[in-house]
């Protein structure tokens, strides 16, 4: 007999009802676990929704599963990160595998106390079994607690005599043509497909198996590119469940796929290198020739099952101790904050409560703890890879780095020096940043990855190493055969084989004409930035962090035009006290001065760069949704708390604020209103300049309307490139169009410059254009008053601002207006290269 059935769950708790959307975590925001609702409290007891047993009680009290007699499962979870809690505020009211009837109490919990010592006491019930609902309206509904809140519709429901009866039938087997395996959007594509059927549905991978309707599970299976699976159907539409779901998995599950041969291995491998270019991104400059290195990164055995949980705990802590300890050693001997700062982030990582909740609940069912640890990372970096969000997929690598190294240290197993020969050209997969912040630079020349990208970690630690590197290669580099010549050009995005000899002789000579050159600058970094006609320039740092501010003084930096304020709200879990705040801003304004420009912009995060700590929609395309003033008009204690720990380093610099991603005169006179009664209720009475970052041609083309309002503009030509051109600066095929040089570009500077002047107002650069040699001639020409650059770039671009004509600069600005394409402006700049080697010669 076949019948339909419906579970209602009732309300938990009572308080203000909200979706999962705007949830602050990203593993319950992005419905990992399951979908659900959320509940900002009002009450101190939890309830159950539904009569059931009680499958899994946290041991810290925080958490409570509840089974149906029909297999809905229900999570309940109270507050974000209150495993850290250790159980106390919680008092559990009811044992592991007790029967709760629907209403009866649960969970006693301190409100008072869990909102002093944890980030949330929102409140989740998800329904990880999977089972479809319509969800309540949220938008800050009161509820009460035992009031119907969801209705799960289990659809047409077999008799277990008729399952029991029925023949398991089986799909035969076939090999995952998905790039990365089954990770979360085409899991969820097969969970979602298999619920429309009433069969007991299975996917089956080498002994293992997986509810085909549980997106959790399928990711459990760690699916690779090329895995044997099969599908197992009991029910009446068994048949028709195989051939359909068989056809989606052929089909990649809505995923672009790869040819996997019937009897290849699970690991694809890659096809033969056909060209004598290989294209990639540029995520460190600079060229290197040297032999290809392939790096392969060994397989861990692991054991899933064992017997002494406490063992397996203990195992676990002393690794995660281990792992610290050698992250805080990374971080005591790598030069400078900033790498510093990704291993500091890494130990946030090991301490991070949702990893350790999800490991130490699979040891408390019977698993290794090596197999634990895996799990809960592995699973997170997939969710990460999967959210369609290019900050997050980097962080992801932090995420599989850490994990490995807690893994090693479980197993016992020691990292094996490399032997490398001179001239190493690294090829890999993918680099993690220990493995990045640890390589011998006498030995390696540069390396080329598949994954990665431009504001990775990786990148960030290359840069620093001074390494020339490219992410984003075509897989056909992993066939490249050891000791093969290349010659890596990360500035053009190339990876030549077979380079030319004369092309690596003048290669080797322009490497040592930089070096003295760069010798020379040094030296003179102190001499001001004026042109031979006597127009000076203003040179100023891009720094992120206090320890640049410092290093840019000592080579000569004439201010900071621009302090990217983020570094102090990102890698976190919590935002920035204000007193941390002003401690920061307070001392990088003393090591600026009085007698220098600093300039702070506001936060700039949002879309690509979140916050753990501010809810936070998904987004399609981050780089066009709420971003910089947008997200901070729309949360305006951020932006009034941020000017107000800035406005108190006014009297120890000459104190500028700017603000990023304007496109509309009413968020600057909005951002000025917040500014001036912050000032009012410090009782500070002369305001510091405010300006705009030119970032959206909207702003450059209306820069006329803007001038009158604002002391100064700063042009960030990274992202007016892209959105210019409509071109994404690290896509692989792309980024070596996406050209600052293009015509159209240079057309928004010259605006951009004539209306500021046209007022009275200088302008700056602060994007990578203004760190380009190649590029100062032209910016002098078009009428810009100030660099902003890379910190170690400061005394070649006041060398290369002292080696100029003004009057000369002006008219070369005027020809290239009229060229059609980057390529031609760049064959335009490249002759005044010339005088620059006959200097050096």
């Amino acid at each position: 007999m076949v019948t339909s059935q419906q579970v209602e769950l009732l309300a938990p708790l009572s308080g203000v009802l909200m979706a999962l959307d705007n949830v602050p975590d990203p593993v319950f925001a992005s419905r990992l676990i399951g979908d659900g609702l959320c509940i900002d409290p009002t009450s101190q007891v939890l309830c159950a929704p539904l009569a059931g047993v009680i499958s899994n009680l946290q041991h810290t009290g925080h958490a409570i599963s509840i089974t149906h007699a029909n297999g809905v499962q229900v999570l309940l979870h109270i507050g974000l990160d209150t495993v850290n809690l250790g159980g106390k505020g919680f008092t559990a009211l009811v044992e592991e595998g007790q029967q709760v009837t629907a209403g009866q109490a649960l969970i006693e919990f301190d409100a008072d106390y869990i909102a002093l010592h944890a980030r949330s006491l929102l409140t989740l019930m998800l329904v990880v079994s999977g089972e479809p609902f319509v969800a309540p309206s949220p938008g800050g509904v009161l509820v009460e607690t035992g009031q119907p809140l969801l209705r799960l519709q289990l659809g047409q429901a077999e008799t277990v005599a008729e399952v029991q009866a029925g023949d398991t039938q089986r799909s035969q087997p076939q090999r995952l043509p998905n790039p990365n395996g089954l990770h979360a959007r085409p899991a969820a594509v097969l969970a979602q497909a298999a619920k429309g059927f009433a069969a007991t549905l299975h996917l089956h991978k080498q002994g293992e198996s997986a509810n085909a309707k549980s997106l959790v599970a399928i990711m459990a299976l760690q699916t690779v590119c090329g895995d044997s699976v099969y599908l197992s159907a009991c029910g009446s539409d068994a048949e028709q469940a195989l051939k359909v779901l068989s056809e989606l998995l052929a089909e990649g599950c809505g995923e672009s796929v790869v040819a996997v041969a019937p009897e290849a291995q699970p690991v694809a491998v890659p096809e033969p290198v056909a060209s004598n270019e290989l294209r990639g991104v540029c995520a460190s400059p600079g060229s290197a020739f040297g032999h290809v290195v392939q790096l392969t990164e060994s397989v861990l055995q692991i054991s899933e099952l064992a017997t002494d949980q406490r063992h397996e705990r203990e195992q676990l802590q002393q690794a995660l101790a281990g792992a610290t300890a050698q992250l805080q050693t990374l971080c005591d001997t790598t030069q400078g904050k900033a790498q510093a700062e990704i291993f500091n982030a890494h130990q946030e990582l090991l301490e991070d409560p949702g990893l350790l909740e999800q490991a130490f609940g699979l040891i408390e069912q019977g698993k290794s703890a090596a197999f634990a640890w895996q799990s809960a990372t592995h699973q997170t970096a997939t969710l990460f890879k999967g959210l369609g969000n290019r900050l997050l997929a980097e962080r992801a690598l932090d995420l599989d780095d850490v994990g490995q190294r807690v893994l090693k240290l479980i197993l016992g197993v020691q990292d094996c020096a490399l032997e490398l020969p001179d001239l190493a050209i690294l090829i890999a997969e993918q680099l993690t940043p220990s493995q990045t912040a640890t390589l011998d630079t006498r030995k390696v020349a540069g390396f080329a990855t598949v994954g990665g990208g431009a504001s990775s970690h990786v990148a960030i630690l290359a840069r620093a190493l001074g390494l020339p590197a490219l992410c984003g290669m075509s897989p056909q580099v992993l066939a490249l055969a050891n000791g093969t010549e290349v010659l890596l050009d990360a500035d053009q995005g190339q990876l030549h084989l077979e380079p030319d000899p004369q092309r690596i002789r003048q290669l080797t000579l322009q490497r040592a004409l930089q070096h003295q050159r760069q010798q020379q600058d040094l030296q003179q970094a102190a001499q001001p930035a004026s042109t031979r006609d006597g127009v000076r320039i203003e040179v100023s740092a891009n720094i992120a962090s206090l320890a640049e501010a410092e290093q840019a003084v000592s080579l000569g930096a004439e201010g900071v035009g621009l302090l990217r304020s983020e570094f102090l709200y990102l890698e976190r879990s919590s935002p920035p006290s204000h007193a941390e705040q002003v401690a920061t801003y307070s001392a990088i304004a003393g090591v600026v001065g009085t007698g220098h420009n600093l300039v702070v912009r506001t936060l700039d995060v949002g879309g690509d760069k979140p916050l753990a700590y501010v809810p936070m929609a998904h987004e399609a395309n981050p780089f066009l949704g709420m971003r910089g003033i947008r997200l901070c008009l729309e949360r305006p204690h951020l932006l009034r708390e941020q000017f107000s720990a800035i406005l108190a380093s006014a009297d120890l610099t000459r104190l500028h604020i700017m603000l990023p991603m304007v496109t509309q005169l009413s968020e600057l006179r909005m951002a000025r209103q917040l500014l001036e009664e912050q000032a009012l209720a410090l009782g500070i009475k002369t305001l510091p300049k405010l300006g705009i970052m030119i970032e959206v041609p909207a702003a450059a083309l209306m820069a006329d309307l803007f001038a009158p309002e604002v002391d100064f503009f700063s042009i960030g030509t990274n992202d007016l490139t892209q959105y210019t051109l409509a071109m994404d600066r690290d896509h692989p095929r792309l980024a070596s169009q996406a050209d600052s040089l293009h015509p159209a570009v240079l057309r928004l500077i010259a605006t951009t410059v004539k209306a500021a002047h046209a007022h009275g107002k200088w302008v700056g650069v602060c994007g990578a254009l203004a760190s380009e040699t190649l590029a100062v001639p032209l910016l002098l020409g078009l009428g810009v008053d100030e660099l902003s650059v890379s910190v170690p770039l400061i005394p070649s671009i006041k060398a290369r601002v002292r080696e100029l004509d003004f009057v000369a600069c002006q008219a070369l600005a005027q020809r290239v207006l009229g060229l059609e394409s980057a390529g031609q402006v760049r064959a335009a700049l490249q002759p005044l290269v010339q005088p620059m080697t006959e200097l050096e010669s």
